[in-house]
């Protein structure tokens, strides 16, 4: 890895981060996550907080507020980071305050939900030139515990300009919706990770016609709307699934979090999809490189419970 590549990717990284800190009240926010932002502003906490208002007492803290002691609030000091190029400690993100503030970035979550410890977002960082491209779009997934965000794992890729039918990496559905499916939810997407990693051809050409609309929405910047269309990209990219680490839900969204390879290098895939009447009306991905070397801790991109 050169010295410029290293630079980009503890930049882009380090949007992982980021990306866990902002929050635009913007119309595409959906109205679960604008009464979240609300009580965070508006009361002293009583009590331990629920995860999700952990991962947006981040947000103001790092992306509206610059706050040490907000910061100190909501992240543990000994935080563990799944970020292959940010050391574990609160001490490192503290590091990102000044910058933050001098970037005058902005930030727009879009989707917000838990699953018991875990709190799941998917958001964008604009204005974002000083970590490697000028809009970023990433996951982020965070473990709590006593009251305080414990673990982080996240994935920032560069949005894409000009994505395939015109469908951006961000837009879609935000609503956590049927509550009363998650545990179903969740368990289709795990029977349908075992088969695409331990099926056969024919078994995971079955399970995914039956699982998925016909005509679905992929926001994956490279491959069109459609059945067929992810179909052609398994065989172009050369995807494959070795290991599902994590499947996280609520209601309609579910995310799985896999270990694999595209075109022979390893990747983290993050795979987020939206049922809709028992079926995948709508699906988010992030394909993360693998480091085989520079990164700034020991802990992996996985290392889920």
């Amino acid at each position: 890895m050169t010295k410029s590549m290293r630079k980009v990717l503890i930049a882009l990284t380090l949007t992982g981060i980021l990306a866990s800190c902002g929050v635009n009240h913007s119309k595409s926010t959906s109205e679960a996550n604008r009464s979240n932002i609300s009580k965070m502003d508006n009361k002293e906490t009583k009590g331990r907080l629920q995860p999700t208002e952990l991962a947006i007492g981040a947000f103001n803290a790092l992306f509206r507020d610059y706050s040490e002691e907000g910061l100190k609030v909501v992240f543990a000091e000994n935080i563990i980071q799944h970020n292959p190029f940010v050391p574990t400690g609160r001490d490192a993100v503290l590091g990102l305050l000044p910058m933050l503030k001098e970037a005058g970035t902005t930030y727009q979550n879009h989707r917000l939900f838990q699953d018991g410890e875990y709190a799941i977002m998917n958001n964008t960082l604009n204005n974002a030139d000083a970590f490697g491209a000028k809009q970023i779009v990433s996951f982020n997934v965070y473990r709590t515990a006593d009251g305080k965000i414990v673990e982080h794992w996240g994935v920032p890729v560069p949005i894409v300009e000009n994505p395939v039918e015109g469908v951006t990496q961000f837009g879609g559905a935000t609503e956590v919706q049927d509550l009363d499916k998650t545990d179903e939810n969740k368990a289709a997407v795990k029977r349908l990770f075992k088969t695409i990693i331990n099926g056969t051809q024919e078994e995971v050409g079955e399970t995914v016609q039956t699982m998925f609309k016909p005509d679905y929405i992929n926001h994956s910047p490279t491959v069109g709307n459609g059945v067929p269309a992810l179909f052609e990209a398994f065989g172009k990219e050369q995807w494959v699934y070795k290991k599902n680490h994590k499947v996280l839900g609520q209601g309609n969204f579910v995310l799985s979090i896999s270990e694999g390879t595209a075109k022979g290098n390893p990747v983290a895939f993050y795979d987020l999809v939206r049922f809709e009447n028992g079926k995948v009306v709508e699906h988010w991905d992030i394909i993360f490189p693998i480091p085989a070397e520079g990164t700034a801790n020991d802990n992996g991109m996985f290392g889920f419970k």
